[in-house]
């Protein structure tokens, strides 16, 4: 079984072919992906329209490099999946409009993935994990502690009432007048930078519930900050260590709540797993990693080319739900918003379900 993944949600057009190996992982045959930092970094953040264009003009050429690298034409693949959101709608419609097309010219399956889910099965792709285990899905525009108890059956256990992991990282760069993108600009200040010079909060730190809150730590940053101001290179490093230091004691912190609820949802956990592009923060991974010691779990991350977006996760969701025989047909609609793990109602959070 082979598939082609496609993935156009946001700054990243990606195409890939993925094949099931015989250990239970995932063999990715071929894995390309376009960023779009420097056609966007000038305005500091993700320009829709612009996305969606760039992605109209690469797609075919990738999607043509994914097959040929793979050594592979259209009519050799079992199934042609695709990101068909969350994400920024134009872009998604790329994306979608295309897959459709192929999947009609060759018929072939067609398997309309929500990019989060793909997240979510990544553990299984690299490391062929067995359900059920806790994931920390952080990325851009989603924060989320999930239990993933199989395809398609996902029970959010946490999520952010205010700004995403990601998003803080991201503004608080920009305030600081780092580079875009602003999450590894912080990450390298931070490496730097002195964590207990400036005092700023753990929100949400010691709640029963496992949900997070970061805009009253970014607001913090802003008043120490402007208080120091004018800035110079140790104060931004000690700033971005002191902002880093409070996200990786929020997350230790939110985790551990998670993983008390999790039995009562989904059973023992095989392992504990960080998905997204925040899942790249090395101060981040540390931390859960010795989290997952203290609680006699494996942790599983993917490695740093699987954390953004790209296409090979979206392929492998789709082996995953090609598999249980969810395919979709043409009808199958973009969707800007899509949340993809039910809320338990007594501790039901903001549903979260900005771009990546």
């Amino acid at each position: 079984m082979n598939v082609l993944g496609i993935e156009t949600t946001c700054d990243e057009t990606a195409a890939a072919i993925v094949a099931p190996g015989e250990d239970g992982r995932g063999v990715i045959r071929s894995n390309e992906v376009l960023s779009q930092i420097a056609e966007h970094a000038a305005y500091g953040g993700v320009v829709p329209e612009i996305a969606a264009r760039a992605h109209v003009e690469v797609l075919d050429r990738l999607i043509a490099r994914a097959l040929d690298r793979a050594g592979m034409a259209l009519k050799d693949v079992d199934g042609i999946a695709v990101a068909a959101g969350p994400g920024l709608i134009g872009g998604v419609l790329v994306g979608l409009v295309t897959a459709k097309t192929l999947a009609l010219v060759a018929r072939k399956p067609l398997l309309a993935v929500n990019h989060l889910e793909a997240h979510a099965l990544t553990a299984r792709l690299t490391d062929g994990l067995a359900f059920p285990y806790l994931l920390l899905l952080a990325s851009g525009g989603h924060t989320q502690l999930v239990a993933v108890k199989g395809v398609g059956d996902y029970v959010r256990l946490g999520s952010t009432i205010d700004d995403a992991i990601g998003e803080a990282f991201d503004k608080v760069a920009k305030l600081l007048g780092l580079a875009y993108p602003g999450g590894p600009e912080v990450e390298r200040m931070a490496e730097a930078g002195d964590p207990e010079r400036f005092a700023l909060p753990r929100p949400m730190l010691g709640r029963r519930d496992a949900n997070f809150s970061l805009s009253g730590l970014k607001t913090a940053l802003r008043i120490e900050a402007e208080r120091t101001a004018p800035l110079a290179e140790r104060d931004v490093a000690d700033l971005c260590a002191g902002f880093q230091a409070a996200v990786v004691d929020v997350v230790v912190d939110r985790v551990r709540v998670a993983l008390r609820t999790f039995s009562g949802v989904a059973g023992h956990p095989t392992a504990l797993v960080a998905a997204g592009g925040v899942s790249a923060n090395g101060a981040i991974r540390r931390a859960l990693a010795a989290l997952a010691g203290e609680a006699g779990l494996a942790f599983v991350a993917p490695p740093l080319a699987l954390c953004g977006d790209n296409g090979a996760m979206i392929a492998w969701a789709g082996i995953e739900r090609l598999r249980l025989g969810m395919t979709d047909d043409i009808t199958a609609p973009a969707r800007a918003r899509w949340p993809f793990a039910d809320v338990p109602p007594a501790e039901a959070p903001r549903a979260e379900a900005t771009a990546e």
